[in-house]
């Protein structure tokens, strides 16, 4: 098992395929698997709670059925978020909090500007330089540079930023304050108080997948999903919009590996790349 793990280390073609193959064999409808998903991701509530919830709404379903789909649906989530979210500030406060796994405490790295938008985040089995410094790589890759980053007294992330602006001749300014990195520590507890009641996670895998679609609700509610025409939404009809997305996209692709198998005439092409990039 590696030292560090990625919340996306699983391919995205990867992702799509498995959320194919439950579309492909739906006995529930897709709005009640979003519901269940998002109900997991958003509120404090342990499977066999929605499994009740679900009952007393006419929808019989197991609670392990519950888990599955969170763990095909809230990954891709994530990847369609990712490429509608709201640009994030460069003055960023980085901080790491504890997540239990497999009955072992790991580290979750988070950061977020000083407005409180979240930037990214990171679970890895360790907290030292290593961790540190992939978390500042991914998080510069995703979201840009940087102008200072304020830290608590950690001294795997001091010599992070140190390394980073030393290896690629950067000028990131380093701020130690503990009073300062209060809003990301407050930040915690929006993540911690949906994971407690799960009762720490089975394994680094759905640890992974399930803590992106928890950060990714967050964001939703914290409005940094970018809205066509700048509507306003609710945060429960965001994540809808989302997983429509997901729906569409998976549709397109499958329609695209039928018909390429055939003669697909030149008039039909541009419609179809034109709803490859919807």
């Amino acid at each position: 098992m590696s030292g560090n793990i990625g919340m996306t280390e699983t391919t995205p073609t990867a992702m799509i395929g498995d959320l194919r193959r439950v579309l492909k064999r739906l006995y529930y409808p897709l709005e009640v698997m979003l519901v269940c998903a998002r109900w997991y991701a958003a509120y404090p509530l342990s499977l066999r709670h929605l499994e009740e919830m679900m009952q007393e709404r006419g929808v019989f379903v197991d609670h392990s059925t519950v888990h599955r789909w969170a763990l095909k649906v809230l990954p891709v989530l994530e990847l369609v978020f990712r490429r509608r979210k709201r640009p994030v500030g460069t003055s960023r406060r980085l901080d790491e909090t504890y997540i239990k796994v497999s009955g072992q405490w790991k580290y979750l790295y988070r950061a977020v500007d000083k407005s409180g938008d979240t930037v990214d985040f990171l679970l890895t089995a360790k907290r030292d330089l290593a961790a540190a410094r992939r978390y500042l790589e991914r998080a510069i890759k995703l979201h840009g540079l940087p102008a200072k980053i304020t830290i608590d007294k950690s001294g795997a992330n001091t010599a992070a930023i140190r390394s980073v602006n030393a290896d690629a001749c950067l000028d990131i300014g380093l701020r130690q304050s503990k009073y300062l990195n209060n809003i990301v520590e407050q930040d915690h507890r929006a993540v911690k108080r949906i994971t407690d009641p799960m009762m720490g996670f089975k394994s680094f895998w759905s640890a992974q997948k399930l803590i992106a679609g928890i950060e990714t609700m967050h964001m939703v509610k914290k409005g940094q999903l970018h809205c066509p025409g700048g509507q306003p939404m609710s945060a429960a009809d965001q994540f809808l919009q989302l997983g429509l997305l997901i729906s569409a996209s998976t549709v397109v692709s499958i329609v695209s590996s039928t018909l390429s198998r055939y003669y697909l005439p030149s008039h039909l092409s541009p419609g179809l790349d034109l709803l490859n990039r919807a």
